[in-house]
């Protein structure tokens, strides 16, 4: 077990140092492989073999863990036997373990009448109402993840519109600033009278700014706001990030540029968006769909 310990961190180090992974990343695919380690009672290189990867399979099957969690575990094994592999370690293949068929992934998002009455349900002038004023503008304008907007610095050049974001694995991409959102941030960056560094700050109960504003404030002011705007669906960030992809779409804009704007590293990952989208299917069916009973 202590050479598999050792392989276990040496793979951890990898993943964060070689393939830049987020200390969460190594966090959660430690969780997933040691719990993998333990139940599949793997004590030395020769257990990993597709018996025992077959019996922990089981064993998330019947745990009650939805199928796209179970995924994760899934993935964290065979992402960790191609290291052992590439490394000449005598494992079973990883193209022999098969992931959980997932169902389609469907998507609700708001109307756009409740996204305008979120978008004006802060209301005020003070540090924090403009705070959480720009942050849901920057939200929608930008389709930033909950992750990148929190990683914001406030010295960046805002009145050109367009700011350059380190998104996933360590890539660069451009997302732009709509005029609301530029102003905004100007109205907010005005207020401000610190030194801190981040552009979105976390305040305590007196208006003291404590450093960088957290997820979960984001999720919990986007959470108020919505119920204050009077929105029944559940919103999340992340619904704003759907709300930033489906607007484009609907508007006419082309898959492989909304990939772009997202990060999105494969273009499926964007196709979840065109079931909502596909306008041009729609006018299809109303122009030429049930044309004989109209007749009749």
């Amino acid at each position: 077990m202590a050479e598999l310990d050792k392989l276990l961190k040496d793979y951890l180090d990898y993943l964060e140092i070689e393939k830049n992974r987020a200390p969460k990343t190594r966090e959660n695919y430690e969780h997933y492989l040691r719990a993998f380690l333990r139940i599949a009672k793997v004590a030395s290189l020769k257990d990993l073999n597709e018996e025992n990867i077959r019996q922990f399979r089981i064993v998330l099957a019947r745990s009650g863990l939805k199928k796209v969690t179970q995924n994760y575990y899934v993935i964290a094994v065979r992402n960790f036997l191609k290291y052992l592999i590439k490394n000449d370690y005598e494992v079973v293949a990883p193209d022999k373990i098969e992931l959980p068929k997932l169902p389609s992934r469907q998507i609700e998002i708001i109307d756009y009448k409740d996204l305008e009455r979120l978008l004006a349900a802060p209301e005020g002038d003070s540090l924090r109402i403009l705070r959480d004023k720009a942050i849901l503008e920057v939200l929608f304008s930008t389709g930033l993840r909950l992750s990148e907007i929190c990683n914001l610095k406030r010295y960046l050049d805002f009145s050109r519109g367009e700011i350059t974001v380190r998104g996933k694995g360590d890539k660069l991409r451009i997302v732009f600033l709509s005029d609301t959102a530029k102003k905004a941030i100007k109205n907010y960056l005005d207020k401000r009278g610190d030194a801190e560094e981040a552009l979105f700050i976390s305040l305590s109960k007196t208006g003291q700014v404590i450093g960088r504003v957290s997820s979960r404030a984001i999720q919990r002011l986007v959470n108020f706001y919505a119920r204050k705007a009077g929105i029944v669906k559940k919103l999340t960030p992340h619904g704003l990030r759907h709300l930033f992809a489906t607007d484009l779409l609907i508007n006419g804009a082309d898959i492989r540029s909304v990939q772009e704007l997202l990060g999105h590293s494969n273009v499926s990952t964007t196709q979840i968006y065109t079931h909502l989208t596909n306008k041009e299917l729609r006018e299809v069916h109303q122009a030429f769909h049930g044309k004989r009973r109209d007749e009749e």
